[in-house]
């Protein structure tokens, strides 16, 4: 059997990993990207203002992890969001179509009792690298 690649995705354009844990992982072609909650990369701080530009935050995150492997949020095949106040959800959903706009990824949202550092909200994501052809 033929070794699988595996890489660990790493950038300073996205906050560190604020755990024992990696921004992302590249298996063979498929990047898993760690939840991403709205944190400012410079300052390590959530950015104020609630679950709009938390989201916002979190998906920039993303995008630039995203970079960092090689592809972008068209890459991205299925995301996980968790929300602290599932009332958020539609808020969320204004952003969320901002980034995803055209053939959006398969996505499950969830209510947790709690985030990191307080957060509102947090996506996580796995992406699929290289180009694709879409099908009828």
């Amino acid at each position: 059997m033929s070794a699988v690649i595996r890489k660990i995705i790493h950038t300073a354009a996205a906050p560190a990993a604020i755990g024992p844990y990696s921004q992302a992982v590249l298996v063979d072609r498929t990047v898993y990207v760690s939840g991403q909650i709205g944190l400012d990369a410079a300052s390590g701080q959530l950015v104020a203002g609630g679950v709009l530009p938390q989201t916002k935050q979190a998906l920039m995150n993303m995008g630039e992890i995203l970079k960092a492997a090689g592809c972008g949020y068209e890459n991205v095949v299925k995301t996980t969001v968790l929300l602290t106040d599932i009332n958020e959800f539609n808020n969320v959903n204004d952003v969320y179509k901002q980034f995803f706009s055209s053939n959006p990824p398969a996505r499950a949202a969830y209510q947790v009792s709690a985030l990191p550092k307080g957060a509102l909200v947090e996506i996580e994501a796995v992406a699929v690298l290289g180009p694709f052809t879409e099908a009828s």
